[in-house]
């Protein structure tokens, strides 16, 4: 198997494991990590994976269709958990993408059917206003006040 190939498998490995730690390490310096929610760089892309892999009691990941060269790969995975927000039930099929710098993952692309998710993760308002800037901007916010309260309680700079 190609080497990026190889480090996507085990972002996922430690991905299944929970292994925050084990999931930066895979992560280049000037990561940029980009999905429906979330846009960070450098050391915040790992912060996040350490804030889900902690906060996500239930959550289960299903990795597969890993493929890479040796500029960029891609792969498919599936995330079930309960959204604690709610305490409804998610399914969320992510299709993400991937550049290679250094032997490391350089850019972190993942893309999902943002309606989709809102509807399970949040019910009727999902239903109603998921396909909304609105609804978008609200949960965007919402995560990103979340991640800096657990930058805060971490005491991480």
């Amino acid at each position: 198997m190609q080497a990026n190939a190889q480090l996507i498998e085990r972002f996922y490995a430690a991905f299944g494991q929970r292994d925050w730690a084990g999931m930066a390490a895979c992560y280049h310096p000037e990561v940029h990590f980009s999905d429906e929610v979330f846009d960070l760089r450098g050391a915040d892309a790992g912060l996040m994976w350490r804030m889900l892999c902690t906060s996500g009691r239930d959550l289960v990941i299903e990795p597969s269709g890993i493929a890479a060269d040796e500029r960029s790969g891609q792969a498919h995975w599936d995330a079930r958990y309960t959204f604690g927000a709610t305490g409804r039930k998610v399914l969320n099929r992510i299709d993400a993408r991937f550049e290679f710098r250094d032997g490391l993952i350089v850019r972190h692309v993942d893309r999902f059917p943002f309606w989709t998710w809102a509807r399970q993760a949040l019910g009727t308002p999902g239903l109603l206003l998921g396909w909304s800037g609105f609804l978008r901007g609200k949960v965007r916010a919402t995560a990103a006040k979340n991640l800096a309260a657990f930058k805060a309680r971490l005491g991480a700079a």
